[in-house]
């Protein structure tokens, strides 16, 4: 599976993300391009333990999605999405960009953290978990976007 420890695929990420544009549309969903931007700067700042969350989670939803988090089988488009990561008011495009661009290079220069702090919904993941799951995200959205 596709990882964003992986530098090839890393390098592809953050290509696709210089394509996006503020008119590429949504192929699914309601986000503008500038607030997908937003929300995929959320899961990366989790996954190096800089955003601290508290999210409530039954057991249902454990067992239910983890294993699809790091599954090879894409995301579901128009899947539900964590209160705490959606982005409803408007953002701009250049700033959103840029973050982005730099919590992916972040992560990279993490990528070889082993004492990774654990997922606040689906508890504990491998390094290679971590990598499979930033990247499905990623990509879902970059796909939602075109590109």
């Amino acid at each position: 599976m596709k990882s964003i420890f992986e530098e090839l695929e890393y390098l592809k990420l953050r290509e696709r993300l210089k394509t996006i544009t503020p008119s590429n549309n949504a192929q699914w969903g309601v986000m503008s391009a500038a607030q997908m931007m937003k929300h995929c700067q959320y899961p990366l700042q989790v996954a190096m333990g800089k955003e601290k969350i508290v999210i409530k989670s039954n057991w249902l939803v454990k067992i239910l999605f983890k294993k699809m988090m790091y599954s090879s089988k894409p995301y579901r488009k128009n899947g539900p999405t964590l209160s705490t990561f959606k982005v409803e008011d408007s953002r701009d495009f250049a700033s959103e960009k840029e973050k982005l661009d730099l919590w992916i290079q972040e992560l990279w220069y993490d990528r070889n953290n082993e004492n990774r702090r654990s997922h606040p919904v689906f508890g504990e993941f491998t390094k290679e978990q971590w990598g499979v799951l930033q990247w499905k995200h990623l990509d879902h959205h970059f796909k939602q976007f075109g590109v």
